[in-house]
């Protein structure tokens, strides 16, 4: 699996999907008819780090990082606890590697807001996150239907 592949799989599988490449990373969002500006974000793919998210080591050559809002439920299910909000430039006070490839973890700076994320998934990984993603396509149309 590539970041493009993932990429294609959402567009392709989740109607009223658009992508948005801004801030180093590229963006899935629901946003039926473009009727928001950029729409509910479903998925972020990031490839390089940035100024404040360096825990997962991006700039390795050919590493990129899956992220994922899914609910807190789904999260605190997956990983025990929604942890504290770090510092700016910090990561969460959770124990894991976040540089860690293949494996699903919390996402290192956003695990606050119930996202989660995987380094170069495997397309056995991918598998197991595609639940969760059909997870967050559907919240990000709950949220905009109390937006509109």
């Amino acid at each position: 699996m590539d970041a493009q592949d993932i990429i294609k799989y959402c567009l392709d599988s989740l109607p009223d999907t658009v992508l948005v490449n801004s801030w180093g990373e590229s963006g899935i969002f629901y946003n039926p008819n473009n009727a928001l500006k950029r729409g509910i974000y479903v998925l972020t793919v990031k490839e390089k780090d940035g100024d404040n998210d360096k825990s997962s080591d991006l700039d390795r050559d050919s590493i990129f990082r899956v992220n994922i809002g899914v609910r807190k439920n789904t999260f605190v299910n997956m990983f025990g606890s929604i942890p504290k909000r770090p510092a700016k430039g910090g990561v969460v006070d959770m124990p894991f590697d976040f540089a860690r490839t293949n494996k699903i973890l919390p996402h290192p700076i956003y695990a606050w807001m119930s996202w989660i994320c995987a380094l170069n998934p495997s397309q056995q990984t991918f598998e197991k996150l595609k639940p969760l993603i059909v997870e967050a396509y559907n919240y990000a149309k709950e949220k905009y239907a109390k937006r509109r």
